[in-house]
């Protein structure tokens, strides 16, 4: 006898007799990023093309000295490295953290495996189960799957769209702290809304960190990324609380190498390094070839990243002016990254994110946007939101927005019409 049980997109055919998989595996949030991606593949078997803005898969060619040392590799035998990552590799980021003010040693770097293991060793190594750790909301979506594997809960802080997503004041942050909570956790420039956070606002939050004895974790991935003249800050330059501080990076995003697999924890704080290097060595060692082409890719970015910012800012010109032209759209300009949330008139974005992939097409093409609501905590939250990521050349994001603008017009689900709204860089709006 047999049985099905449909579980969002994916099927699970169990047996009389046949064991069963975990409750907890079961829990685990699925990502907005992958969740359709079944769809995605079946309209691409119609003859559909699909304009993917809902994952961070940048169209611009990874970094070329990096690529070299693939076409130059000799190595009979490609080893296990150190469980901490190459001392070269380690070095190279060191001296990279530099040009941002940050005086770090190698020996406080630990290499992993992405910023997705750097986050999750950093989950299990700073909190227990039942834990909290406060986040501001929209935050990148797994997060939310990051807790539920370490049994950390998660206290969010409201952002909103009307705002830019701007960081509220530090007011907003000690009113979700609780005898269980451990850390704060930010994103800078944020994924998935752009907002970029200034000096201010990290030393604010530097003085709730230090008054209740707090870790703060900063996904940095995204440093190289501010517009508009925007200076980064880095929260290695806290010194009021430098045992406080973890750092979270990544090559992926900046050299346009998304399958390097090659991030980093950054901690001045000798035991939390410690306890990364112990769950560190259960898993061996990172990626050495992503590690040799990182060190490569290190020493030759002044060649690379400036004209990959300047097609970000285009791009993102090219989006906001799109969609703030798009009748009922709430828009905002970002200040970094390479994301930017909508509001759209629709009852539920889930659905028409859907809908686009099963039921639209619009000249051959359709395209696929990220769930508002999986960037939440709070139940109920950006229903109506979106994420898109800038992250096509500028022919084909104005394809995509053809697409969606007619989209928006045919969608059974639509609502009424609400406005866009620019806002500076900082995430406040402009005058």
């Amino acid at each position: 006898m047999t049985w099905i049980v449909k579980q969002g997109f994916y099927d699970f055919k169990n047996y009389n007799n046949m064991p069963k998989v975990s409750s907890r595996s079961l829990q685990v949030p699925l990502s907005p990023f992958r969740k359709l991606a079944g769809l995605a593949e079946k309209a691409k078997a119609r003859g559909i093309k699909v304009y993917h803005l809902n994952i961070g898969q940048p169209d611009i060619p990874t970094m070329p000295d990096g690529l070299s040392v693939l076409r130059g590799l000799s190595e009979a035998i490609i080893p296990y490295g150190p469980a901490e990552g190459w001392p070269s590799t380690r070095a190279s980021l060191a001296t990279y953290y530099e040009k941002w003010g940050v005086k770090i040693s190698p020996d406080e770097v630990m290499i992993t495996s992405g910023a997705s293991e750097a986050l999750q060793m950093v989950f299990f190594a700073c909190f227990g189960s039942g834990d909290e750790v406060i986040i501001p909301e929209p935050f990148y979506a797994n997060y939310n799957g990051f807790a539920h594997t370490a049994g950390v809960k998660v206290r969010p802080v409201a952002c909103y769209i009307e705002e830019g997503f701007a960081l509220p004041g530090p007011e907003a942050f000690e009113a979700e702290v609780t005898p269980a909570t451990r850390g704060i956790l930010l994103c800078n420039p944020n994924n998935p809304t752009g907002a970029c956070y200034s000096r201010e606002n990290l030393e604010a939050l530097a003085a709730i960190v230090r008054k209740y004895d707090l870790f703060l974790i900063v996904d940095e991935v995204y440093r190289d990324f501010c517009y508009d003249g925007a200076a980064f800050f880095s929260a290695l330059r806290l010194e009021s609380i430098e045992d406080h501080v973890i750092v979270i990076d990544s090559v992926s995003k900046r050299y346009s190498a998304c399958g390097v697999r090659i991030g980093a924890a950054i901690s001045r704080n000798r035991e939390v390094l410690s306890s990364l290097g112990r769950y560190a060595r259960l898993r061996l060692s990172p990626p050495v070839i992503g590690q040799w082409l990182t060190e490569r890719m290190i020493a030759g970015e002044e060649s690379y990243l400036p004209e990959v910012i300047a097609e970000y800012t285009r791009r993102r010109e090219v989006l906001y002016q799109r969609l703030s032209t798009m009748p009922g759209v709430r828009t905002y300009m970002p200040g970094g990254a390479f994301y930017c949330f909508a509001r759209l008139p629709v009852e539920d974005a889930a659905h028409f994110c859907q809908w686009l992939l099963e039921d639209f097409e619009y000249q051959g093409a359709t395209l696929m946007l990220a769930e508002g609501a999986a960037f939440y905590a709070t139940p109920g939250s950006g229903k109506d939101q979106a994420r898109l990521a800038y992250i096509l050349r500028v022919e084909d994001l104005h394809a995509a927005m053809d697409c969606l603008a007619v989209a928006l017009q045919l969608y059974p689900g639509r609502t009424g019409v609400a406005t866009s709204l620019e806002v500076s860089t900082s995430g406040m709006p402009l005058p």
